[in-house]
């Protein structure tokens, strides 16, 4: 059989046994009719709270915060319809924030792609920098002891609306909800302390889990300790369309969200799969192999130890050359070496806890890139092979894993999430 799996804007077909190959995709969950007036009813008839309208006056600050170019929002569908339900605001009391995290500034042209060039153009559009000090506010200490610092433009706002969607996130369960808080907008302090190397290393810091996750918990908390007005999430098909809109307070809009998600993207399997061909869901998630990494932790929970994971993800951006994670890769000859170093008293680097993540699955599994971002060098330098050429790849890893070997196929890569339902905490 022939398998398209998503590639950047759109995909590579992989030839692979009929007979072994298990295709694991999200459940079918239909795009809304109307997505304008779905968003319009939700912002009107939320979960918790009052409608967004009657929750806010001409004389209120508003802060918008929003997704940057590393994740597939809607931003420019959703945001019109939400601006427009904050019309007796004028427009100047209004700010959007692009929710970097430690993510580098998005450029122009991706600001003009995430928005449109109408919303660019009428209302105040900042970027968060969570290096810049004289830019955040400190709201205490987590139950955990660790430094609450936010975007102050934000924090100092009278009405604040977070806006994100939601998806299966390799270490935090799910995107959405408190994310756009941490690690949206806040200080660097904060995001690293929050993805630390012995948080990252719970086993419950994982794809789907909330409960006992202590980097969810902790985001969680530092989200309501900012007190957010409303949220408006979404939930999308495999193409981008919208499936479910979810507004109003945090907590409940985001835990209907999740719930609604669960049912079409958690597939369960039966059993271990020697061979596992993944994605990390194409553009923009395939922009570079530091967000590439989704896609290979989310096939690692079902390929046996001494397995093979095949990732394709084009890596437009490389590495990528800014922030730290190759960097880091550089710095260290195996998977072993890594996490001796992300472990060791004192180390903080940006980007580590996708190195660490990284590293724990090459340790156990051996690895194969198919990119035409990353040269050959890149690719080894991340604990990898290189695959230059997929059906060849295939052809030489069937001939490893001889004649029984089990195959799974995940064509959108961590937009579905395959368990063994016997080990898998949800």
């Amino acid at each position: 059989m022939r398998i398209n799996v998503s590639y950047g804007k759109s995909h590579k077909a992989v030839t692979l046994p009929d007979d072994r190959t298990t295709v694991i995709k999200p459940k079918h969950a239909p795009a809304l009719p109307n997505e304008e007036s779905a968003i319009r009813q939700a912002l009107r008839n939320p979960l918790g709270t009052p409608p967004l309208r009657e929750l806010v006056s001409p004389n209120d600050s508003v802060a918008i915060v929003f997704s940057d170019i590393t994740r597939p929002m809607p931003n420019d569908r959703v945001l019109p319809v939400l601006l427009g339900e904050l019309d007796k605001v004028p427009k100047d009391q209004i700010v959007l924030i692009n929710a970097l995290g430690t993510h580098r500034a998005n450029t122009h042209d991706e600001l003009t792609e995430l928005l449109g060039e109408e919303i660019l153009s009428q209302y105040q559009v900042i970027q968060h920098d969570c290096y810049d000090e004289d830019g955040l506010s400190e709201l205490g200490k987590t139950s955990r002891g660790n430094k609450i610092l936010v975007n102050s433009v934000y924090q100092n706002s009278t009405i604040k609306i977070l806006t994100g969607f939601i998806e299966p996130h390799l270490f935090a369960g799910f995107s959405g909800g408190p994310k756009a808080v941490l690690p949206g907008i806040a200080g660097a302090e904060t995001i690293f302390s929050n993805h630390r190397a012995g948080m990252i290393a719970n086993p419950n810091a994982n794809f789907a889990c909330t409960k006992g996750n202590p980097i969810w918990e902790e985001m969680l908390e530092t989200a309501l300790r900012t007190e957010p007005t409303f949220i408006l999430n979404v939930t999308l098909t495999d193409d981008r369309k919208i499936s479910g809109v979810f507004a109003g307070d945090l907590q409940q809009a985001h835990h209907e969200g999740i719930e609604f998600l669960k049912r079409s993207a958690l597939v369960a399997v039966d059993g271990l799969f020697d061979i596992a061909i993944t994605t990390p869901g194409g553009y923009p998630l395939d922009i570079s192999m530091y967000q590439s990494v989704k896609g290979i932790k989310v096939a690692s929970g079902i390929v046996r130890d001494g397995g093979a994971i095949l990732l394709l993800s084009e890596c437009l951006e490389g590495l990528p050359d800014y922030g730290e994670y190759g960097e880091i890769m550089r710095l260290a000859e195996t998977p072993d070496d890594l996490l001796t170093m992300v472990h060791s008293k004192g180390f903080s680097m940006q980007d580590q806890w996708d190195a660490q993540i990284h590293a724990q699955i090459c340790k156990r599994l051996a690895l194969y890139i198919y990119s035409e971002g990353l040269t050959d060098n890149e690719i080894r330098q991340v604990f990898a092979n290189p695959s230059r050429d997929l059906d060849k790849t295939m052809e030489a890893l069937l001939e490893k894993y001889g004649p029984n070997a089990r195959i799974a196929v995940l064509p959108s890569g961590p937009l579905t999430v395959p368990y063994l339902p016997k080990t898998f905490a949800k």
